[in-house]
């Protein structure tokens, strides 16, 4: 059966056709052993390929579009294992300059540590990328809507300029979601997930994912299993049922946070709001073209008289918190929080003020969302 609803493969993809005694849900298989004579594989969790772990890769590469997943221990897991299974000392990689502060971290410490080149574009446009081509660059990297400024990147003319230099691209799509777009179908070759914020949904979870082609996905499991990034069987459970749920989910939170994007963009005390879905957004007209939604997240500067803190905590029913892309609304200050690995100077560099505050929306009431902040910003 063909089915072509995103709500509809949320359910029923890698959903086993044949359960235990008939019940409506995959079951839990917490073994650590399994028996191997006979069988095609050797099933470990390190390896990636227990029942739990097989029925979420199917879910996510079905929700993407893809041919293979891996599901990780955490999104940083899946990033810094895609990273290594493809670059060797002297590549060199091109890094867009507004990505997540962990990402960063990752690439600042350990690409030097281990000879691999890097250069840092503004990716504002192609030409952007093109300048930083080096006769050994391997890899392009971006992340779109970016974390925590919401940049734009246009995934389809990177996806071709990759191709055309027989570059490895590799997207972040944690903020927008396979409910949003879905890169592997533009042409990126592999796709990752911090599955802890929209796919988990519930702030409860700390997995990813990395989604590609099999040929690619099998060079990343030939890293994976040394390095040992893998997701018990509970939580592996757990992220299948918040994913059953995604779309319905990520839908509200992308109506949501348009109304507060647009209440924000008209309010005195606020400098500056982005969110790819107002047409102010300098990346508006893409996200229209590769976009379904705009997502659940929306950043906005305070105007430098105002207190980011003290705004926050007269907040009453956003609650300011790490991470992001729960079902309740949560507010933070990067500076401190997604990005404080950074020095002051390297977020400047990114945009990142310290009056920046990003905003997770959830799925509470529209209206009680925006009397929220109104009565915040009094």
């Amino acid at each position: 059966m063909n089915m072509q609803d995103f709500d509809t493969r949320c359910i029923v993809s890698g959903q086993l056709e044949s359960r235990p005694n008939h019940g409506t849900v995959n079951p839990i298989y917490p073994a650590t052993t399994y028996e191997y004579i006979d069988q095609n594989a050797n099933v470990y969790p390190r390896y990636f390929n227990t029942p739990n772990q097989a029925w979420l890769n199917e879910k996510i590469a079905t929700l993407e579009g893809a041919a293979a997943a891996l599901t990780f221990g955490s999104g940083m897991a899946a990033i810094s294992t895609s990273l290594m299974a493809f670059l060797a000392p002297g590549d060199h990689v091109i890094v867009q300059n507004s990505i997540y502060g962990g990402t960063t971290n990752f690439i600042n410490k350990i690409f030097h540590k281990y000879g691999i080149e890097f250069t840092v574009t503004d990716g504002r446009d192609l030409e952007d990328f093109a300048r930083t081509l080096q006769e050994n660059t391997r890899m392009v990297y971006i992340e779109t809507p970016s974390n925590p400024l919401l940049a734009i990147t246009d995934i389809r003319a990177i996806a071709g300029f990759a191709r055309s230099h027989q570059l490895i691209s590799m997207i972040d799509n944690t903020f927008a979601s396979p409910v949003n777009q879905t890169p592997y179908t533009m042409g990126i070759d592999v796709v990752l997930h911090s599955a802890t914020k929209y796919l988990g949904g519930h702030s409860d979870i700390c997995a990813g994912f990395a989604v590609g082609s099999q040929e690619h996905i099998d060079q990343i499991w030939s890293y994976a299993k040394c390095f040992g990034g893998s997701l018990n069987a509970q939580t592996c459970h757990l992220l299948e049922r918040s994913m059953k749920t995604l779309g319905v989910r990520v839908r509200k939170q992308n109506q949501n946070a348009m109304a507060i994007a647009s209440f924000l963009e008209n309010h005195p005390k606020v400098e500056r709001v982005f969110y790819p879905g107002l047409v102010r957004h300098p990346g508006h007209e893409v996200a229209v073209r590769q976009m379904s939604g705009f997502g659940g997240m929306v950043s906005f500067e305070l105007r430098s008289m105002e207190d980011p803190f003290a705004f926050q905590q007269r907040l009453r029913v956003i609650t300011p918190t790490l991470s992001l892309g729960g079902v309740e609304s949560t507010i933070c200050s990067p500076f401190t929080t997604s990005h404080d690995y950074l020095s002051k100077a390297e977020r400047l560099n990114q945009g990142i003020r310290d009056e920046l505050l990003r905003l997770s929306v959830g799925i509470e009431s529209e209206k009680d969302l925006v009397t929220d902040i109104a009565e915040a910003l009094q």
